[in-house]
């Protein structure tokens, strides 16, 4: 673990160089803790793949303290990954009419659509980090047999709801945003409910699994092709 100045009033915490289940579980771990000591000091802390940024009460505290303190709160750190974890089940239609790049992520992996979408629905996936839209969250890690680059023109939009892929990772657009990552899907999950009080049904507690469905009960569900 480092700690480092990121600016004038905040902190971020390297945990690891490298991307990875165990460092991910670290940081929530870490997290967790952070956010339940409620210390006047912290304005925000944002988890991220590896690291965590803090902004705290420059008036009131300098970098030393805080390095001191985080290494001391943090020393001890126990990671238990299911402790807090919660999943959710999210429904996705697989079919060409939305899956606008299935067929090219099976052609250049070398396998058939439907292999892609027993890949992709076949595991359970951890949340990594959440950006850059609010509510979009990097998922991880694919099966390495449908990993795919990104495409090398992004779209100018990609529609809210689109099930997509990346290198090694997967994610949701919750609402229409400009992309270049593969789509293959699309579900009516909404991510967020202004019942809740968190809005976002997602963190980085999350675990996330896909049920593929027929085009019919993903219309039955509201959602549009």
């Amino acid at each position: 673990m480092e700690i480092k100045v990121a600016s004038v009033d905040s902190v971020i915490i390297y945990f690891d160089k490298s991307i990875s289940k165990e460092i991910s579980n670290k940081v929530k771990a870490s997290y967790a803790h952070l956010k339940s000591l409620k210390n006047e000091a912290f304005i925000d802390i944002i988890p991220s793949y590896s690291s965590i940024l803090i902004s705290y009460q420059l008036l009131k505290y300098d970098f030393e303290t805080i390095k001191s303190y985080l290494e001391e709160e943090l020393k001890n750190i126990k990671v238990d990954e299911e402790s807090n974890s919660k999943l959710v089940e999210i429904d996705v239609y697989y079919g060409e009419d939305v899956g606008l790049d299935l067929q090219r992520v099976a052609t250049i992996n070398n396998i058939t659509c439907e292999e892609v979408i027993s890949l992709h629905s076949s595991k359970v996936y951890d949340v990594y980090t959440i950006g850059f839209l609010p509510g979009f969250a990097y998922l991880g890690v694919v099966d390495e047999k449908i990993a795919t680059k990104r495409l090398e023109t992004p779209r100018k939009k990609i529609p809210k709801g689109s099930v997509s892929l990346a290198d090694t990772q997967t994610a949701v657009y919750p609402k229409d945003s400009p992309g270049g990552w593969n789509i293959i899907g699309k579900t009516a999950f909404e991510f967020f409910d202004k019942n809740l009080e968190q809005l976002s049904q997602i963190d980085i507690n999350t675990k996330i699994k896909f049920n593929p469905i027929t085009k019919e009960e993903f219309l039955k569900q509201g959602g549009t092709l």
